[in-house]
């Protein structure tokens, strides 16, 4: 199958403001690219591409005073197959873990490890390791928090959204992900495009979605606390250990965000 997705985000801004941006789709998933992705900004200001610690792909630019619109597309094919599920994935003992996964069962901005570790330990300790242990934590969120618009809030943490039980897709996954390297179990935040491929339409508007994905079994599994079943078509856009490293936009000086629009639709080859 293949997937339009696309995007196109305005700002406004008092003076030129520097700019980061995170918009582009995951290195992992370049060769799934029909054509080109292509990411073109209002009025027309150069973007000096980059990749950061976690491999992901960062745009630079300058948004002149007035403000800047940026606009994104691309069709990407995909298997059309839902997220693997691999119940037999065994959970690594953290001294057999590549050195380069130990900073994802660390504590960061958004997930206190320190906060939530007796917690956890107190529910899932006697669940079975590896994709068990995941698959509980997962249901333990899901069951757990209220999904809600009107629940976002920039700067809560895992922790406050364990004692809120409410919040956004990326609350789901940063509790979920917190609980997991609080059990031993590396774990990372993920975001990008996921449509309504394969289920009836939601009643929200399009928007980019979290996830998280746990290292079991020598590899990267997705799990999604929000939805808690396998999905189609997710194009993933960047990983981090928690929101604060895969930020769409960050913006140097102050500026307002005008226009948000995204799309993620499954189209005819």
């Amino acid at each position: 199958m293949e997937i339009k997705v696309g995007f196109e985000i305005s700002y406004q801004a008092a003076q030129p403001t520097p700019m980061v941006m995170m918009l582009s789709i995951h290195p992992s998933r370049r060769a799934d690219i029909v054509g080109a992705e292509t990411i073109v900004t209002e009025p027309d200001v150069k973007i000096g591409y980059y990749r950061d610690s976690f491999g992901n792909i960062c745009g630079r630019l300058v948004a002149p005073a007035g403000g800047i619109t940026l606009r994104g597309s691309a069709r990407v094919r995909d298997s059309g197959l839902p997220d693997k599920v691999m119940p037999s994935a065994q959970q690594t003992p953290i001294e057999s873990l590549p050195d380069e996964l130990l900073l994802y069962l660390m504590p960061s901005r958004y997930c206190e490890t320190d906060k939530l570790t007796d917690i956890a330990w107190s529910l899932f300790g006697s669940v079975n390791g590896g994709w068990d242990r995941v698959a509980a934590i997962t249901e333990f969120v899901h069951q757990r928090i209220i999904f809600g618009y009107e629940h976002a809030h920039a700067m809560k943490s895992a922790f406050d959204v364990y004692e809120q039980k409410s919040g956004v897709c990326r609350d789901f996954a940063h509790l979920a992900l917190t609980l997991c390297r609080c059990m031993g179990i590396p774990a990372r935040y993920c975001t990008g495009y996921m449509g309504d491929i394969g289920i009836p339409p939601v009643p929200f508007p399009m928007d980019f979605s979290g996830w998280f994905e746990a290292y079991l079994g020598g590899e990267w599994l997705t799990f999604d606390a929000r939805h808690n079943v396998p999905r189609i078509g997710r194009i993933l856009m960047a990983t981090g250990r928690d929101a604060a490293d895969v930020a769409l936009t960050t913006s140097f000086g102050r500026m307002e965000l005008k226009t948000f629009v995204v799309i993620s639709e499954e189209v005819a080859a």
